[in-house]
């Protein structure tokens, strides 16, 4: 049986684990749209604006792992997708991005809308390529899939609309099968980085999100080895509270006092994380870097070591290396009056009382709050570091824009987690300015039946950069927005809005949202506070 290249490319996007394709319907990828509908392995999800479609296949492939794909028409379609793809590039997510191209006859000329794609998505794709036949569209898919997976990244393949009608012998093929070693260690093999840890007199450990499923021996190797223990953001959660030298976070957000011990200290571990939080960090240290994609860490941390290898397998010989070293006493007293002093002070400014919230109580009361299971998307601004600073998580996993750092990411992130995991509660905790860059895809919402929570800051400003400025002396103007009702505006898209005066009732209505069935919205009559360490 004879098939076309838009049902090729369905039939090996879904042998690659592809469940759905996030997307805005236009002229060039027609033909793509005619293939979907006359199948039910891959489903379309119709977005309202091509960013949002990006940011969604973003926050699916960082949830999963598998390939999450977008789609897109030429010329202004493509062009919108970038924000998202930026997004998913920059914090290593494998993604693909699938856009209709003018015809072939026209490539090259001056048709209406054509751009050369692969010079446009040439800072957003490690691989970008254009289908100028059809008998080549699996090779294309293949290659630039395992390139996504292998390296967790973006790739894009553009095909000319006439090319998706076009019949093929081509036929989708499964992935060859990557057999990965263990990477195993002995200790002799970490002889020289156990040197260096014995005689450290003040250590530190930085742990990430890739730290995760060795956190218990993390715990045991700060113990043994007299650390203290900070978290980047996507770490939040991989440890317990009661954790001994547990400092939490560093950078902006993270604990104010944590920048004082760890700028003094000798040698510091860093675990599965890329991110070095400039300004806070020790100059003269010993930076001993593990992580199994060394090639992305090492970019954006200059470590004296790199350890290639997995945590959970690392960490418990590096803990056995390090056993009987002595402990430096006074400097374990520092780390525990550091994270007692940060404890209360936390505990107190999640107690801030009055109206407008502060953004300190809204943060307590989600943590009162959510599922300790459910699934958080933060979006980006002043929204990221009160989150980041008084949000004492549990078992949650928070989805955010890292490096990228764009606003609108947290809307779109919650619609993809509740596609793809159902069954978890899903909050999407937003500022009123990310809102509004896609405010229009509450209807997205709505159209899929997601039973998602959105909780916003609404403080009417673009509040970091107004801190910002207020910081720097100079003179602010674009930071005050203005806001509509957003209990409304929800409620005209279908969704259920419940509005939050003060912090009298704050849990209360937040349960209420959480427990409602359906799209619900949360608009917190949030105060403008400035946050504390903006320079």
């Amino acid at each position: 049986m004879s098939k076309n290249v838009a049902e090729v490319i369905l039939d090996q996007l879904s042998l690659l684990g592809v469940k759905r394709i996030y997307g805005v319907t236009g002229d060039t990828i027609i033909g793509l749209l005619d293939a979907m509908a006359k199948q039910d392995k891959i489903e379309f999800i119709a977005v309202k604006h091509e960013s949002v479609a990006a940011f969604m296949a973003s926050a699916e492939a960082k949830l999963t792992g598998r390939l999450a794909v977008c789609t897109s028409t030429m010329g202004p379609g493509a062009a919108n997708l970038l924000n998202g793809l930026g997004d998913a590039y920059s914090d290593k997510a494998p993604v693909l991005a699938l856009t209709g191209q003018a015809a072939q006859k026209d490539m090259g000329t001056d048709f209406q809308q054509y751009v050369d794609q692969q010079e446009l998505f040439k800072p957003f794709a490690t691989y970008s390529a254009n289908l100028n036949s059809e008998s080549a569209i699996v090779d294309l898919l293949q290659k630039a899939a395992e390139i996504s997976l292998q390296q967790s990244t973006v790739t894009h393949i553009s095909v000319p609309k006439d090319l998706f009608e076009k019949e093929t012998k081509a036929r989708a093929r499964q992935l060859p099968r990557i057999l990965e070693g263990t990477g195993s260690f002995e200790l002799n093999d970490l002889e020289e980085v156990s040197k260096v840890m014995k005689q450290a007199r003040q250590p530190m450990i930085l742990a990430g999100a890739g730290a995760r499923k060795a956190a218990g021996d993390l715990e045991e190797l700060a113990m043994t080895w007299g650390a203290g223990i900070l978290i980047s953001l996507g770490g939040k959660g991989i440890f317990k509270d009661s954790t001994p030298h547990l400092l939490q976070g560093i950078g902006e957000g993270g604990n104010p006092h944590a920048p004082k011990v760890f700028k003094e200290a000798d040698v510091v571990l860093i675990v599965g994380a890329t991110w070095w939080p400039e300004g806070y960090v020790p100059e003269n240290a010993t930076i001993i870097h593990i992580d199994l994609n060394l090639e992305h860490a090492k970019k954006r941390v200059a470590a004296d070591f790199g350890i290639k290898g997995r945590a959970e397998q690392v960490v418990p010989l590096l803990q056995q290396s390090v056993n009987g070293h002595k402990k430096n006493d006074e400097w374990l007293n520092r780390i525990e009056t550091i994270e007692e002093k940060w404890a209360d002070q936390n505990e107190q400014e999640g107690q801030i009382e009055g109206a407008p919230v502060h953004p300190s109580r809204i943060a307590r009361g989600l943590e009162q709050t959510v599922a300790d299971d459910a699934v958080i998307t933060l979006d980006t601004g002043d929204v990221t570091v009160w989150m980041n600073r008084n949000f004492r998580q549990t078992n949650q996993k928070v989805l955010f824009s890292g490096y990228w750092r764009s606003m609108g990411f947290g809307l779109p992130a919650a619609m993809a987690v509740k596609l793809e995991q159902p069954e978890k509660q899903v909050v999407a905790v937003v500022g009123d300015g990310g809102l509004e860059m896609t405010l229009a895809d509450l209807l997205t919402a709505t159209r899929y039946g997601l039973d998602i929570t959105v909780v916003v800051f609404n403080n009417g400003a673009l509040q970091m950069e107004s801190d910002k400025i207020q910081a720097s002396g100079n003179e602010e103007l674009g930071t005050q927005l203005t806001n509509p009702n957003f209990v409304q505006v929800a409620e005209a898209c279908g969704w259920k809005g419940f509005r939050v005066e003060s912090d009298e009732n704050l849990e209360e209505l937040l349960s209420q949202a959480l427990q409602t069935k359906g799209p619900t919205l949360v608009d917190i009559y949030t105060e403008q506070a400035f946050f504390p360490e903006t320079e």
